[in-house]
């Protein structure tokens, strides 16, 4: 029997699995986004985008109005696919231990949809061995599938640029599913990078985890700079220019958002807990809100000052909160200071927010904690704590 659709998305209505779709519906594909979140489906199939996408809203009605995309809760499509492509998040607990049942339990669950001649491709960024674990999994169970690991390589707000621009890693157990692998994303892209399963498992947390510890050193360095009274971007800006050598040293700021410290833990638990760059990466990163906090404090008499937070998202002109450290920022000022306000252009699911120019005009005291453009021409008389070197006055506190 033939296959109704070319592709569907397990996990299709997310910041990954959407773009995903959207980019093989533009290419002509016959899609289906497979989600358990009711709400996203609702909204994918009245063709609104249940987050900031750059070109998503445009790509979207596209595929609606081609009948290329469809958007189900219903398990039972994923059986009208030839391609099966699994992105769903992949947790840490409390102690950020890895939870490498995560994408087998669900493709476990899969199992009465998933049919002969189908093909399942992982695309979560996973513990190593979990895509060997998908494959026994289903051996177990009696299916004969082809699996492959292609993990997802797109950075938030250029997903709909970086899918048809960026070299796929491609991997498989056996030639004929890294030959299906290919082909499908080909569709996408006309390169693709061919590895073993655990090598592009391993690629992928070393890609995150090397960003992380880019982050880290940059952060490390701004405060060796600010403790001695001098400006970090001043001297990062002098350093780079026209220097090929150091044009990748980025500026401070948080480092957060879903992935970067939970690949760089999966890693580190990988290797038995023997990644020391990766923990003190984990300290100085995560430690950069209560350093800046200490900082404030030593400058101003925060227990008698009301301070705004700028922007909530875990990045620079996104809608996404998911780790984003401006949160821990808030609550250690809470602590600290007479009251906190937040603001941000930009997110829609945090009901204490407040107006922009409410917040402005409460507080004694600002600090920008997601490096939103429209900060860096924000007129104000109110001092701005600007770690991030955003407004081009130096990024001393």
């Amino acid at each position: 029997m033939p296959f109704e659709l070319d592709v569907v998305i397990v996990g299709g209505c997310g910041h990954v699995g959407l773009p995903l779709a959207l980019a093989f519906a533009e290419r002509g594909l016959s899609v289906a986004a497979y989600d358990i979140d009711p709400a996203a489906v609702q909204k994918v199939g009245s063709g609104q985008m249940p987050f900031d996408e750059p070109g998503g809203p445009e790509a979207l009605g596209r595929a609606i109005a081609a009948s290329r995309l469809r958007a189900s809760t219903d398990p039972a499509v994923v059986a009208l696919a030839e391609h099966v492509v699994v992105v769903i998040g992949t947790p840490v607990d409390e102690h950020l231990n890895p939870d490498p049942q995560a994408v087998p339990a669900a493709v476990e669950a899969l199992a009465p949809h998933l049919r002969p001649g189908q093909l399942v491709v992982l695309r979560s960024t996973v513990y190593p061995g979990v895509t060997a674990m998908v494959e026994r999994r289903l051996a177990a169970l009696g299916l004969r599938l082809d699996v492959a690991f292609c993990p997802e390589r797109i950075a938030e707000g250029k997903a709909l640029k970086e899918l048809f621009e960026l070299p796929q890693v491609v991997s498989a157990r056996n030639p004929e599913a890294l030959a299906r692998a290919r082909k499908l994303f080909e569709v996408l892209t006309p390169e693709t990078v061919e590895l073993l399963p655990e090598e592009a498992e391993l690629a992928k947390l070393f890609t995150n985890a090397y960003r992380y510890l880019k982050f880290a050193l940059a952060n490390q360095l701004y405060t060796m700079a600010n403790d001695f009274g001098l400006d970090y971007e001043r001297i990062r800006q002098a350093l780079t220019y026209n220097y090929p050598r150091a044009a990748d040293l980025p500026a401070a700021g948080f480092a957060a958002g879903p992935c970067l410290l939970k690949d760089t833990m999966q890693l580190a638990a990988f290797n038995n807990n023997n990644f020391v760059l990766g923990h003190a990466a984990m300290m100085v990163n995560e430690g950069l809100p209560l350093y800046v906090v200490d900082r404030m404090a030593r400058r101003y008499d925060l227990a008698a000052m009301t301070v705004g937070i700028l922007g909530m998202a875990f990045k620079g002109d996104s809608d996404d909160t998911r780790s984003s450290l401006a949160y821990k920022l808030k609550r250690i000022l809470r602590f600290k200071a007479e009251a906190v306000l937040t603001t941000d252009p930009y997110v829609k699911t945090d009901k204490d927010l407040l107006p922009l120019e409410e917040v402005v005009g409460r507080s004694d005291l600002l600090v920008i904690g997601a490096p939103h453009r429209a900060y860096a021409t924000l007129a104000t008389d109110k001092p701005v704590v600007d770690i991030w070197g955003l407004r081009g006055n130096g990024a001393r506190v």
